[in-house]
């Protein structure tokens, strides 16, 4: 692992459950149209993909033949790629957890979505992962040998993890996610991103981690990550405006951005290969 330490995984979000074509007319919502900007994406840079989809009309769903058919997609038509493909558990608010947890049982990625605690998401609604579902959503996981990537809103999840942990439905090592800025979670600061960090190496010390900000955050944990040693997430699921004023032209964008910071930093962008090391994929 040593030599891989100088290397930096960019993930790409490239859809999400909220922005539609009026908020960006670029944001891919149909599954031809998010697997060619993944495909894209794996050739700026990008080792893994955060996968949602939309239904017929764009809204945030879990409709298992559209995650089939995007990765049909990049698995048989475009066979050249070997990106690390991520499903979301979650895919919106309100969804039942059976529809939360069938496109990816279906489709069985090397990553998945693990949102490890309920929040008042946006002020507006409660993002439901009650213990239970946690569980169950755990042991499938752990079934069919996908991994979770242990997404973090504020501190306190934190500690949730290592509950979980030390339960045995979470395994070490554990990959974090660290999604920052979302109104109802922790804001998206250097200050707090140190915060988190700390706290993961006291409950899983020297595990592989990622972040992201929100809105006007987004640079700044960007560049905080790479210099903590973390890996980064970039996508239109999390910004659609690419610089203030700016609409974002494609998610192709953010990874080449991601890509230049990181070797102006002096790193390296991880392969997907690499990434598959450095997450303990199997």
């Amino acid at each position: 692992m040593s030599d891989l330490k100088n290397k930096r995984i960019i993930n790409v979000a490239t859809t999400g459950s909220w922005p539609t074509k009026e908020n960006n007319p670029n944001v891919p919502l149909h599954p031809d149209e998010i697997a060619e900007e993944i495909y894209n994406c794996w050739k700026a840079g990008a080792a893994t993909a955060h996968i949602h989809c939309r239904d017929d009309e764009g809204k945030a769903a879990m409709i298992t033949e559209k995650f089939v058919e995007v990765f049909r997609i990049l698995r048989e038509e475009r066979k050249d790629c070997d990106i690390i493909l991520n499903t979301t558990t979650s895919g919106g608010m309100g969804l039942s957890e059976d529809d939360r947890l069938r496109p990816c049982f279906t489709v069985r990625p090397e990553l998945a979505s693990y949102d490890v605690g309920s929040m008042n998401w946006q002020h507006r609604t409660v993002f439901n992962n009650n213990p239970m579902f946690l569980e169950r959503l755990a042991t499938m996981l752990n079934e069919i040998n996908v991994k979770p990537e242990i997404e973090i809103f504020d501190a306190g999840m934190l500690y949730n993890a290592q509950y979980y942990m030390e339960k045995g439905f979470l395994k070490k090592p554990a990959y974090f996610q660290f999604c920052m800025g979302v109104p109802g979670g922790m804001a998206a600061t250097t200050k707090n991103l140190v915060i988190l960090k700390d706290i993961m190496e006291e409950i899983a010390p020297g595990s592989p981690w990622s972040a992201f900000g929100v809105g006007k955050g987004a640079m700044e944990i960007m560049y905080a990550a790479i210099a903590m040693g973390g890996h980064v997430r970039v996508g239109m699921e999390d910004n659609v405006i690419y610089r203030k004023g700016e609409l974002a032209k494609s998610n192709m964008q953010f990874v080449e951005r991601a890509k230049r910071v990181i070797e102006e930093f002096g790193c390296e962008v991880a392969t997907p290969d690499e990434a598959r090391q450095i997450l303990s994929l199997k």
